[in-house]
C-alpha cells in the first residue's frame, strides 16, 4: 500500500505513506486516480510524507493536481506531521 486515504464532509485526505520512487509513482497515481474518480470530493487534500519529496513524489503530485484541475476539485498540499513536544512541567520545591 503507497498510499491512505479518509472521505469526511465531501474532503478526500490522501496520505501518501512513504516518498516514492519511480517504481512505486505509476501505483501511486493509479490509486489516487481512482479515489478521485470514486468519491467525486468537493476538495482534495494530500499530505506529503517528508519535507522534501523525492522527484517521483512530486510527479505523483503533478499528476492528482493536474487531474483535480480537469475535474474543477481544489486541491492543498500539506506537509507530514510532527508530533508536537510539550516542556516538561516544572517539579514543585
Amino acid at each position: 500500500m503507497l498510499i491512505s486515504h479518509a472521505f469526511e464532509d465531501g474532503v478526500l485526505h490522501v496520505s501518501l505513506l512513504r516518498d516514492l520512487d519511480v517504481a512505486s509513482r505509476g501505483a501511486a497515481v493509479l490509486e489516487t486516480e481512482a479515489l478521485l474518480l470514486a468519491h467525486r470530493p468537493r476538495l482534495v487534500r494530500v499530505q506529503l510524507p517528508t519535507d522534501d519529496p523525492s522527484p517521483a513524489s512530486l510527479s505523483a503530485l503533478s499528476r492528482a493536481r493536474r487531474l483535480c484541475e480537469s475535474l474543477g476539485i481544489p486541491l492543498s498540499v500539506v506537509g507530514p506531521v510532527r508530533p508536537v513536544r510539550t516542556p516538561p512541567h516544572p517539579t514543585a520545591a
